[in-house]
């Protein structure tokens, strides 16, 4: 699967950069693969962002192109991890694979147990797209 074009608002952007700072040299594995994220990302105003495209705090729904099944998740800081409000850390590896892709991208990411493919089946909350550009 070929690398797309990510999108990251400029909010966003400021915050997972300060994220990285603060936890920069206490061994998250993720980092390194965030700021790769992130460097490569076409940054863009919060009330510009395309409406499809998974921002912090997006709840998508995704799918293992391995096994078929079918996830909900919330994709949030870490410290709001919450499992019964089934929600998923940036930092966790496929945390770090959503944020700025959009609705029906396809991603391999690389995982501790091996390579996961999913698709991002829906985008069903955005806050940028109901105008919530401070979460």
């Amino acid at each position: 699967m070929k690398k797309r074009e990510i999108y990251i608002t400029q909010n966003d952007m400021e915050r997972l950069r300060a994220l990285i700072e603060i936890y920069n040299g206490n061994d998250a594995p993720y980092l390194e693969r965030l700021e790769e994220e992130l460097d490569s990302a076409r940054i863009v105003d919060s009330k510009d962002i395309p409406h499809d495209v998974v921002t912090m705090n997006s709840i998508v729904r995704i799918k293992d192109l391995d096994t078929g099944e079918e996830r909900t998740l919330t994709l949030v800081f870490p410290g709001k991890t919450d499992a019964a409000e089934k929600t998923i850390s940036i930092l966790a590896p496929v945390g770090t694979a959503l944020i700025g892709y959009r609705e029906g991208d396809a991603i391999e990411w690389r995982v501790p147990a091996g390579t996961k493919k999913f698709k991002i089946i829906e985008i069903i909350y955005q806050p940028e797209r109901l105008g919530n550009y401070d979460l």
